[in-house]
């Protein structure tokens, strides 16, 4: 009977399904994480006592912990391994990986998570030298308050990877919702009280909420959880193996991340809530088209090469590359092109610096989207090696311009995004020559031709994004969610319309089916209500 629920449970949730799923839920996520950010910034100022620079340091070091230590662990270095016990119908196998990981993860991340709390004084003085006495406080409160999460994301982490082979991806997919929610929560909460310090209470809070909802998301999965550490397991040690390789190339991002916040201190203050805040704009789409998607689509490439199915794997993952770069290339068109607007939305004063380094960083929109699947092509053929060494290097390469570029004799803070723009490009074009190199047959020529026929109709996207601006321009006194919101709507709405209605005459299958879903939610109640009538 386990057997027979197994197979039940794998085929719950097909691709597009389970794509949507994540898309729709990444998407609250996204808004609620851009809600968090613009009442953190309506309440709080980038520069006095209560300054932002010190909300958006104070989780550097735990992010960076939790990254070097615990994401490498999390859905690509996990998940292939426990696909091929699936497929034998293994569950004991499964569980058995599960909490041997949980157990040895959960001990490093908790020890972790008080080193942190003790040394938390001498970490913000690496993250953010320049702080003020004020901001140095807070700063140093919030990151004790959050030193434990990178314990309770590890543990839900890996239960949510884990369901993820059953075809369960709802409560992998709200883990940021809850983490949003309660950090809200905790704006109005605290503001009155302890103000900017109360945000870590709702990111501890977040923390704990999420790992809660992980546990309920094994129910009918007939989890057994053991306190056992099995060193002795082959495939446990397959995953310890994988596990550096995969962690440090995760590490060196908050290292990055760590060096850029290091440097926007030194530039002024308010530059570091001036470029997390045009960063967090920039990552939004990242997460919503190119995580959500690769996310839902590993395990099937996963599944494709523990059948040996090399010829379907190949087509998987053409079809996934052709829906992320027709989704992304409108999106960052209208991302560059409404940067003002997204400025304004998201620090309600608006700030030209916010706007100024979105329009770079929408450039690396298209390349990190890619990148999330072109990364997976690796991970499903449990090769961390490679995605490691490109990574290094491009983290090298980004340190580099961030050194010659964001100086005030360059560049200045806009030196921060124009890095990350040159490295995301870098980066892609590196993987992608490996890759083929690996496969030759990966990328077909009909990949090719697609990818032209896209950029034309860019052009026609573009034009499109420029006369809409022009027609709506923003304007000095433009002000609120509805004004600035249906401007926005209108421009990205339309954009995006030529873009489909252009596809489709360029035979894209994507622009169809949506043409084709559009027509049939519109004529559907007419047709209702023809049927009623007769």
């Amino acid at each position: 009977m386990k057997k027979v629920s197994a197979r039940r449970v794998v085929k719950k949730v097909s691709l597009p399904s389970a794509a949507t799923l994540l898309v729709v839920t990444m998407l609250l996520a996204q808004l609620l994480g851009f809600l968090r950010t613009m009442l953190i910034n309506g309440k709080y100022g980038i520069t006095g006592s209560e300054s932002t620079d010190a909300y958006f340091a104070a989780f550097k070091i735990p992010d960076f912990f939790f990254y070097i230590l615990a994401a490498g662990v999390l859905s690509v270095a996990f998940i292939p391994i426990l696909t091929e016990h699936l497929k034998k119908h293994d569950r004991k196998g499964v569980w058995e990986l599960v909490s041997s990981l949980m157990n040895l993860m959960g001990i490093v991340t908790f020890v972790i998570g008080i080193v942190i709390f003790i040394f938390a004084d001498q970490f913000i003085n690496i993250v953010a030298p320049d702080l003020t006495p004020a901001q140095f406080a807070d700063a140093v409160t919030i990151m004790r308050l959050v030193a434990f999460n990178p314990f309770f994301f590890t543990i839900s982490g890996i239960l949510t990877s884990a369901q993820q082979i059953f075809g369960r991806f709802f409560f992998f997919a709200i883990s940021p919702v809850v983490y949003n929610m309660c950090i809200i929560a905790s704006i109005y909460i605290f503001e009155d009280s302890i103000g900017l310090r109360g945000i870590g209470i709702g990111a501890l809070a977040g923390g704990v909420a999420q790992m809660l909802a992980s546990f309920v998301g094994v129910k009918g999965l007939h989890f057994k959880y053991s306190w056992h550490i099995n060193f002795k397991n082959t495939d446990f040690r397959r995953i310890l193996k994988q596990l550096p390789a995969r962690s440090v190339d995760q590490g060196i991002d908050s290292v990055n991340s760590i060096v850029e916040t290091n440097r926007a201190a030194r530039l002024g203050q308010g530059v570091i809530s001036n470029y997390e805040n045009a960063f967090i704009l920039h990552t939004a789409p990242i997460l919503l088209i190119g995580s959500s998607i690769s996310t839902a689509a590993f395990p099937r490439l996963s599944e494709r090469l523990a059948s040996n199915r090399i010829d379907l794997f190949r087509k998987d993952f053409n079809d996934v590359l052709r829906t992320l770069m027709w989704l992304t290339a409108p999106v960052v068109v209208i991302a560059f092109f409404c940067r003002g607007y997204l400025a304004r939305l998201i620090f309600k004063d608006g700030s030209v610096e916010i706007a100024t380094l979105l329009g770079l960083l929408s450039i690396a929109i298209f390349f990190r989207v890619l990148y999330t699947l072109f990364s997976r092509y690796f991970y499903a053929h449990k090769d961390t090696t490679t995605p490691l060494i490109i990574s290094v290097f491009a983290i090298a390469l980004n340190i580099i311009l961030v050194f010659t570029l964001a100086r005030p004799e360059a560049y200045g803070y806009v030196g921060l995004a124009l890095a990350q723009a040159i490295t995301s490009a870098v980066e892609l074009v590196v993987i992608g020559i490996v890759m083929v190199l690996r496969d030759r047959k990966i990328i077909t020529m009909e990949f090719w031709n697609m990818s032209f026929k896209l950029l034309s109709a860019t052009g026609f996207t573009i034009v499109t994004a420029f006369v809409m601006v022009s027609i709506l321009p923003l304007l000095s006194t433009d002000r609120g969610f509805i004004t600035l919101g249906g401007k926005l709507s209108l421009i990205a709405l339309v954009t995006f319309s030529v873009h489909i209605v252009v596809t489709a005459f360029y035979d894209f299958y994507e622009a169809k089916i949506t043409l084709s879903k559009i027509k049939q939610f519109m004529y559907k109640p007419f047709l209702l209500y023809t049927k009623q009538g007769e």
